[in-house]
């Protein structure tokens, strides 16, 4: 058994960091809340610098199996780690303005973002169901109270209660499930599992991965599992909004791409017509449903739910393409979805508004914030030169390697449905009259991850190499499997 406890330095690093910034904030005797605000940010900002680092450095040629198959030191989550450290320190950044002047509790808000990538980056390495699970309700518990935390405003309490139920029965289904396959195979490992699964395969085990499956699907917001999405991306405070429509999509599908792969490879023919069907059903309606969308937030809401149809594409052709495209599109779908938000942060900072009416003339008032979400919805939408053109052709690609090509034909019909929604984005914000006529202004903070995640949105569309090089060396860990 692998015990070297030097491996998990970093995860070490992601507590002490939440502690510290917690610390700071209870003994400072702060001169006033902009100060106290800025240090802590900073220092999130810089301990989160400092982890992404020592990951690299510490696991950039480690393959390892920990303390008897229970967690993975290898590429693969290193590649989600990066990102979840990446998207923890961007939030932190572009949420700066907002939480000094909406977020009374600057100290609780830091750290738990910072233990929410804890929970991300756990998931990320995670190597049997039940310690999953436990990192599952980490990254959870961190969401609920960052939810909740706008105390001014009642629809956050109300979204935060919706997301605590619904949450709390996903994870009791989640567990029951968990308690079926052991009772059913007496494994909970991913790689022992696999032939147990196959021997053993029959109504219990159908079940308890079911039940394990449905829980993920609240956690990835999959038709029917998405019901809790609008309200909570609403009523949250936006740049919570931002971080549980990308670290929690990004965490739960870097475990369940790794699940299918090392458990569910063996069963491949018992379950991929059924998760190719909800994933259908996930693109379909959450691009139909947010044709008819007014608020911004609830927009973005259903744009990722049928994102997340996308990207069941490659995880279901389970081949080493559609993999890699998965965690292509994973990558590009967080650069857009976080430069999304950092625009509808800003401009619900300065005006308070949310409609998508509200963003009509809004080149006119910021000709950089509307460029940006103007390259973000080009992308989401999969046109050329952004990031998400590239990966859906690879998800597109991959779906017709593995035999799914009614797939993929519905999820181009869906992504040309699309194109109306994220247009008229654009449109109200280049046609459109504004009116209001004071120009808007990114917060100093916000601007350095803002032209990273533009750059970025079209960088990986231009020249997406690098990016493919370290997906392919992800997907690496996980190829005896597939």
């Amino acid at each position: 058994m692998q015990v070297d406890f030097t491996l998990l330095i970093p995860e070490f690093m992601l507590a002490g960091l939440g502690v510290l910034v917690l610390v700071v904030d209870f003994s400072v005797p702060w001169a006033s809340r902009g100060a106290k605000n800025g240090v802590l940010a900073a220092l999130t900002v810089l301990g989160l610098a400092m982890t992404f680092a020592v990951t690299l450095w510490m696991q950039w040629d480690t393959h390892e199996i920990l303390y008897e198959h229970l967690i993975y030191v290898d590429r693969y989550a290193l590649l989600f780690k990066a990102l979840a450290m990446a998207i923890g320190a961007a939030v932190v950044l572009i949420s700066m303005e907002y939480v000094h002047t909406r977020i009374r509790h600057a100290g609780e808000f830091y750290a738990l973002i910072v233990f929410a990538v804890l929970g991300a980056v756990l998931m990320a390495g995670a190597a049997e169901l039940l310690t999953a699970y436990i990192a599952i309700e980490l990254l959870a518990f961190c969401l609920y109270v960052l939810v909740a935390l706008s105390r001014g405003d009642s629809r956050s309490g109300e979204a935060a209660v919706k997301y605590i139920l619904l949450g709390a029965i996903s994870s009791a289904v989640m567990l029951f499930g968990i308690a079926l396959i052991y009772g059913a195979i007496g494994e909970t490992g991913f790689r022992r599992s696999e032939l147990l699964l196959e021997a053993v395969f029959g109504p219990t085990v159908a079940l308890g991965l079911g039940m394990f499956v449905a829980g993920l699907g609240f956690k990835l917001s999959m038709a029917p599992f998405h019901l809790w999405a609008p309200d909570v991306y609403e009523g949250a405070p936006t740049p919570v909004t931002a971080l549980v429509s990308v670290l929690s999509k990004a965490a739960a599908f870097a475990l369940t791409l790794r699940f299918l792969a090392e458990a569910g490879n063996a069963t491949l023919g018992e379950w991929q017509l059924a998760l190719a069907i909800l994933a259908a059903l996930t693109m379909t309606v959450g691009t139909f449903t947010a044709l008819v969308q007014e608020n911004i937030k609830r927009l973005l809401a259903y744009s990722s739910v049928a994102q997340v149809g996308f990207v069941l594409i490659g995880i279901i052709a389970l081949n080493e393409s559609g993999a890699r495209a998965a965690l292509l599109h994973i990558a590009g779908y967080s650069f857009t979805n976080l430069a999304a938000f950092a625009v509808v942060i800003a401009v619900e900072a300065k005006t308070g508004k949310e409609r998508i009416a509200d963003y009509a003339g809004l080149a006119s008032r910021s000709p950089f914030l509307a460029m940006v979400m103007s390259a973000a919805m080009f992308s989401l939408a999969g046109l050329p030169i952004f990031a998400g053109f590239v990966t859906k052709f690879l998800l597109f690609t991959s779906a017709v390697e593995g035999g799914l090509f009614w797939l993929m034909v519905i999820a181009v019909v869906n992504s040309l449905v699309s194109l109306y929604y994220y247009l008229r984005i654009v449109r109200e914000m280049y046609v459109g009259e504004a009116a209001e006529t004071g120009r808007l202004r990114l917060h100093v903070a916000a601007s350095v991850p803002v032209w990273f995640l533009f750059a970025g949105t079209v960088f990986v569309g231009v020249y997406p190499a690098p990016l493919m090089d370290a997906a392919g060396a992800a997907v690496g860990a996980l190829a005896p499997f597939l």
